[in-house]
């Protein structure tokens, strides 16, 4: 038997494969994405302050961060809720016993009294009461952070 030369033999890419991993790479970064921003809530006006500066590299490579977010009632806003100050107080607690035993995991023991390492990131409304702010700030120092930025925009 000869076999013509005539009938070209394709062979034809599936592609079904390929383009199943691309869409699950693209699903999986806009999921990225979208948990990246949840710290940064919308409805926050932040102050103008002409002395804001961006914050030290140092700052953000070294530290964990704890975003709080305080609308102009005074409220904190965490993952988009709105908590009323004891519900505040309990949510900052929480992350503070969470740290802790993280470093408890880490090094193996936690000091009584040792500083947490977190840094509180405080973004707070241009209209927020200082009673409310002072309030959370004392309420993240009683649970052991001492590392505080406060965001401002140096511009309109």
């Amino acid at each position: 038997m000869s076999a013509s030369m005539n009938n070209d033999v394709r062979a034809e890419p599936n592609l079904t494969p390929l383009l199943d991993v691309v869409f699950q790479l693209i699903t999986f970064f806009m999921l990225v994405i979208n948990f990246s921003q949840d710290n940064f809530d919308s409805r926050i006006k932040l102050p103008v302050a002409g002395s804001a500066r961006p914050q030290d590299d140092a700052a953000k490579l070294g530290d964990e961060r704890l975003v709080l977010n305080v609308d102009k009632d005074g409220h904190m806003i965490f993952n988009g809720q709105v908590l009323s100050a004891d519900e505040a107080t309990q949510k900052i607690k929480l992350e503070a016993q969470i740290a802790r035993q993280n470093i408890k995991t880490l090094k193996g023991k936690v000091e009584q009294g040792e500083a947490l390492p977190a840094r509180i990131v405080i973004r707070a409304d241009r209209d927020t009461p200082f009673a409310a702010l002072f309030a959370l700030i004392n309420t993240c120092q009683t649970n052991g952070y001492q590392k505080f930025d406060l965001k401002a925009m140096n511009g309109p």
